[in-house]
């Protein structure tokens, strides 16, 4: 089989980083162009040390088609506004396009335009753009050429919602989530709030009530369910690097045991080669995914209120973003959907 020849424009962030370290260990992908427009001529280990050895491309200066030209896929690693004007000529020229970014995430460019306050570029290339979560849309990824990979907040919301609202036991319009990241979710940047000693032993709430991630959660909730669906969000930030445990409050609308719950979500995932249900008593924790492109649930049912809880883990660096990306490109290039992401967790 001919290696796939893979670029990432924006290689010098977190995602870029990790997709490297993803695909170093791919057996049939092959990272042939890297760019950054603040390491040009860099070799990868200059910027991330842990890269020692690797053998791959220097960083180009220009984040721009040509300098992935001759690649099969472009992974766009880049902030929001950008991968708009990316894309067009990587697809003119028959290169598939994986945005990391949220410029295509939006079935309607005008709800992007509403949230990150950015006009759209390209409004109509958005309508065929394909939300990248392989459990939902797995046969559309396999056919698209331009895929947004889902947010890492919304990724570890909507896989522990859908089963419930494909079985009918949950009020949509009363969803509240309690979600909590690891600081790596806020990209590779210096500002204040992120440094350690602002991080160390402190934990707070962010971006409410309007974090951009809740119109993508909205997006594909009310999708699910055929109705017009809005949550209430509220994102926490964790003093660890990686990792996002998400608390799911759902209303039941029929009484439902824990063991029930249980197997609708074992049911709903059956043959999911990265969702897993963690039964009762245990529950999900972000030790248990770290480093992996897993996804571990658990519920408990409160049947004094009514209410479905509903725990789901993910590596927000991974399955939450760099992970979930390959995941796609597999789908996409036609290889085995596991290919390049069997990893273990990294204890402790």
């Amino acid at each position: 089989m001919t290696m796939v020849k893979v670029g990432i424009i924006g290689a010098s962030g977190y995602t870029g980083g990790e997709l490297v370290r993803i695909l170093a260990n791919h057996p049939e992908a092959e990272v042939t162009a890297i760019t950054s427009r603040t390491h040009a001529g860099k070799k990868l280990e200059e910027v991330f040390p842990g890269f020692a050895g690797w053998d791959g491309p220097v960083f180009q200066g220009s984040d721009s088609p040509e300098a992935v030209a001759g690649c099969d896929l472009v992974f766009l690693a880049v902030p929001h506004g950008v991968a708009m004007n990316l894309a067009p000529e990587l697809l003119a020229k028959g290169q598939k396009v994986i945005d990391l970014g949220a410029d295509f995430r939006f079935r309607d460019a005008a709800v992007f335009e509403e949230w990150y306050k950015h006009s759209h570029a390209e409004k109509e290339l958005t309508k065929n753009a394909v939300y990248g979560l392989p459990e939902l849309y797995r046969a559309s990824i396999r056919q698209a050429s331009l895929v947004g990979n889902p947010g890492c907040y919304p990724t570890s919301i909507i896989l522990g919602c859908y089963p419930f609202i494909k079985a009918g036991v949950i009020d949509v319009n009363r969803i509240i989530i309690d979600s909590k990241s690891g600081v790596s979710g806020a990209g590779r940047k210096a500002e204040l709030s992120y440094m350690y000693p602002e991080l160390f032993g402190n934990f707070k709430a962010y971006g409410i009530p309007n974090h951009r991630h809740t119109p993508e959660i909205e997006q594909e909730l009310s999708r699910l369910s055929g109705t017009e669906v809005k949550v209430s969000f509220t994102p926490h930030l964790l003093p660890v690097s990686r990792g996002i445990l998400t608390t799911l409050h759902l209303a039941l609308i029929e009484d439902l045991t824990t063991a029930e719950a249980e197997a609708i979500v074992a049911e709903t995932y059956r043959g999911e080669p990265f969702v897993k249900l963690i039964a009762s008593p245990a529950l999900p924790e972000l030790k248990s995914v770290v480093g992996t492109n897993g996804c571990h649930i658990g519920v408990r049912v409160d049947s004094r209120t009514r209410q479905l809880i509903v725990i789901s883990v993910i590596d927000n660096m991974v399955k939450g973003a760099s992970g979930q990306a390959v995941q796609n490109m597999n789908l996409m290039m036609g290889l085995p959907e596991q290919m390049g992401l069997v990893q273990w967790p990294v204890y402790p």
